[in-house]
């Protein structure tokens, strides 16, 4: 055999050791890519599940975020301080506590605040770029403006009764709201000063307010809540620290 025929030999002999490995180098990207893919699906489902829970929004946006979580934690019957930093005797009349305490309800944040894409591509990019407004609190933290029923249901298009009169949360009307206070001494659903939004008595993150005592001196002040005028005088104090 001459020298040329051994060289092409042994050329075709490596080329075909070689060729299995190649396959089987070919044939471990496809686990590679599941892997990275498996891996991808697991972290984003991990990832959304958490973006429902308080937890996140403290964590992600703490600034303006860390006195609302307390909020939801505390525990109604117990002391416990609102998202401006006041404390209180009982938690029982901030509506976060109360709903989280439930046992018969899961509600968490996002139960309440359920944000539209576009809403959440806004905040985002207002989280990002340090595009938001923050009020200063007597405790020394930072919290969003509070907002009335109109704008936290505007971006979904639905009436401010909405936010809670809904399938998911008070499946009920005003109808049946009157009926269910009417045993009440003074019937606080009863429309008769024209209609009051569910907001301007009901708070989420302090303590919610006897509006009808703005009028009436005798009007009884549920355990955790507080007068009309007191809310006027945390209002109007709030208010001159951010001036």
């Amino acid at each position: 055999m001459s020298e040329e025929e051994k060289t092409a030999e042994v050329a075709a002999v490596e080329e075909t050791e070689a060729a299995p490995a190649g396959k089987k180098a070919r044939k471990k990207w496809p686990i590679v890519v599941g892997v990275v893919v498996a891996v991808l699906v697991v972290a984003g489902a991990g990832f959304w599940v958490w973006h429902e829970q308080p937890s996140f929004c403290n964590a992600i946006c703490h600034t303006p975020m860390d006195p609302y979580l307390p909020t939801y934690e505390a525990t109604p019957g117990e002391p416990a301080t609102d998202k401006w930093g006041n404390e209180l005797e009982t938690a029982s009349g901030m509506l976060a506590a109360v709903h989280r305490a439930d046992e018969s309800s899961d509600i968490t944040c996002m139960g309440c605040h359920v944000p539209t894409l576009s809403e959440q591509i806004g905040e985002g990019i207002s989280w990002v770029t340090g595009n938001y407004e923050v009020m200063a609190t007597q405790a020394g933290m930072h919290v969003v403006p509070e907002k009335s029923l109109e704008d936290l249901v505007a971006a979904r298009g639905i009436e401010p009764d909405q936010f809670c009169l809904n399938e998911g949360c008070h499946n009920m009307t005003r109808d049946d709201l009157i009926k269910a206070t009417e045993g009440m001494a003074r019937n606080p659903h009863v429309p008769q000063h024209g209609e009051v939004a569910c907001g301007d008595c009901h708070k989420a993150h302090r303590a919610s307010v006897n509006y009808c005592s703005s009028c009436h001196n005798d009007a009884e002040i549920p355990e955790g809540w507080i007068s009309a005028a007191d809310d006027k005088k945390l209002v109007k104090e709030l208010e001159s620290m951010n001036k």
